[in-house]
């Protein structure tokens, strides 16, 4: 097939730009629209407890998946994937203000810092998703450190999304040579 000098060629489409180019905000909010159309299609078939155990099931193994994925990442261009590593990754979710954080520890082994204003959750608010979005975000904070730092623990007693004035993240790591597990 050829075309005549009156019809001009048609352009090739503008190449995608990759879904990790995109703000972790943005993306949130993507997946957030996408979220809400099926959780309510399930609610009427299984119910409320059922369809937010369904999501949180496949936004928690999203996000175990994502943390493995940046500390092979890691590993592979600085050499490690510990709390330090993690700590310079916080810029990619505090990117555009999404996140204002007060940093309260840093060592090799512990990681503290209080978020003092989420626009995730102000993002889900807006979009009338709030009843899913400790699913849509907070619930990926602890799952994503398993997959990037299986050996860390996770504590959070508080959350913006549930109407705290803060959410406070705690991380640490077993002593040396400890076979402390988890709680």
């Amino acid at each position: 097939m050829t075309h005549s000098d009156a019809t001009p060629p048609i352009p090739a489409a503008p190449a995608a730009p990759s879904l990790h180019a995109m703000p972790i905000l943005d993306r949130r909010r993507v997946e957030a629209a996408f979220a809400k159309a099926l959780y309510d299609q399930l609610v009427p078939e299984i119910g409320r407890e059922r369809a937010r155990a369904v999501l949180a099931r496949a936004i928690e193994t999203m996000a175990r998946e994502a943390g493995a994925a940046m500390a092979a990442e890691d590993r592979a261009t600085r050499g490690t994937a510990d709390l330090a590593t993690f700590r310079d990754r916080l810029a990619l979710w505090t990117a555009g203000d999404a996140l204002r954080l007060e940093v309260v520890e840093s060592t090799p082994d512990r990681l503290g810092f209080n978020v003092t204003r989420c626009r995730y959750a102000e993002s889900y608010r807006e979009m009338g998703v709030q009843e899913i979005g400790d699913i849509l975000s907070c619930n990926r904070d602890g799952e994503f450190m398993c997959g990037y730092l299986p050996d860390a623990r996770f504590t959070r007693t508080r959350t913006i999304m549930q109407g705290d004035s803060h959410c406070d993240f705690r991380y640490s790591l077993p002593a040396s040579g400890s076979m402390e597990t988890p709680e």
